[in-house]
């Protein structure tokens, strides 16, 4: 009876952290799709933000004001 404690104790361990894991992944694969679009908008919104800033320094940088 003990070992057969033992052994389902020791089993315990790696059979949860397996189905916790593959429950993570399959609730990622369920809300990928809503997220890339948002985080599209948001690259696209940065990118033009740093292009922005680029040519405010450019033009600090050819006027000589820092």
């Amino acid at each position: 009876m003990q070992a057969l404690f033992l052994g389902v104790a020791a089993l315990a361990c790696p059979v949860g952290m397996g189905a916790m894991m593959w429950m993570m992944m399959r609730g990622k694969n369920n809300t990928t799709a809503p997220a890339d679009g948002q985080s599209q908008q948001q690259v696209d919104q940065l990118r033009t933000e740093i292009e922005a800033l680029k040519a405010e320094r450019a033009t600090q940088s050819a006027t000589g004001a820092h």
